[in-house]
């Protein structure tokens, strides 16, 4: 029975991958920040219940942020390894780097705080969940996938910190795909474009604190009532993470994995644009669809 662990298993696309491959017969270590409550709990033996298989999901309280956390997530790891393998030193089948946040707004207003929060969580504590699980990862030939955006590839504005972090993100997954190779532990970045997932409710209560100086008015005035109405937009647009989730179980199952995985056609519209567009006349487009 392989096994996984899941970073940021809570809601959203963690959530509906540790169903899936749970479902598919993984043992699957679900990262959460706190210990699963009794109605999450419930909600997963349910998703269980429908696959129809002996998988299981198992919550282990992991902060990426949090040394100490990650390190018993090791201890954990390598504890279900042994437990299924029937072996002192099992392995780690796959690792999901899906925990996150997002910050936006316009660069000018964007905290110090704020923007450190943001590597913090998207890129510095992703590579040191990696990096503790690299051996456990090696001695089962494993996979590790990170879950980046279409934003890592096609900046927008207002989302720089967001889209810089992922950016970060998809030039690490493709520096360790090579370093990793004699290893034959696999990489690859899944890049999702809008997703129905609480992160956008998280983004418009964050918008709404956003405060836009007298003296900027001229320059941001109109920003926030743009970026709720793409935030909603996008919300209401977004595929299912079980869509996500499918393409996860995809690179992970699948006899070789491709190096990046785009989901949604509004990932791969964005790409086309990129590609074809000369850079201002896409500036003038976003600045249209934005209203700034």
């Amino acid at each position: 029975m392989p096994i996984a662990l899941i970073t940021g298993a809570s809601t959203g696309i963690g959530r509906a991958t540790a169903l899936r491959l749970a479902g598919k017969g993984w043992t699957v270590l679900a990262g959460v920040r706190s210990p699963m409550s009794d109605s999450a709990a419930a909600a997963a033996g349910d998703g269980l219940a429908e696959g129809g298989t002996a998988g299981r999901v198992i919550p282990v309280e992991l902060d990426i942020t949090d040394a100490a956390q990650i390190a018993q997530a090791l201890v954990r790891v390598e504890e279900e390894s042994a437990r299924v393998a029937g072996a002192e030193h099992g392995g780690l089948d796959a690792l999901v780097n899906n925990a996150g946040i997002g910050v936006g707004g316009p660069l000018e207003l964007i905290s110090p705080e704020d923007l450190r929060r943001q590597f913090d969580v998207n890129v510095f504590a992703q590579i040191a969940v990696t990096q503790a699980m690299l051996p456990a990862l090696r001695r089962a030939g494993g996979r590790i996938v990170f879950v980046s955006s279409i934003g890592g590839r096609v900046a927008m504005a207002f989302t720089a910190p967001y889209a810089a972090s992922k950016h970060a993100i998809e030039a690490f997954g493709d520096a360790l795909r090579v370093e990793l190779h004699s290893s034959e532990v696999q990489v690859a970045l899944v890049e999702p474009g809008s997703v129905a997932t609480p992160i956008w409710d998280k983004s418009r209560a964050r918008n709404l604190r956003v405060t836009i100086p007298a003296e900027l008015q001229a320059q941001y005035g109109k920003v926030p009532a743009a970026m709720d109405k793409v935030l909603r937009e996008t919300a209401r647009r977004g595929i299912a993470p079980e869509t996500v989730a499918e393409t996860i179980e995809r690179a992970l199952t699948s006899s070789r994995m491709r190096a990046r995985y785009v989901v949604g056609r509004d990932a791969r519209a964005m790409l086309i644009a990129r590609r074809l567009l000369p850079d201002h006349v896409l500036d003038r487009l976003v600045r249209r669809v934005l209203g700034v």
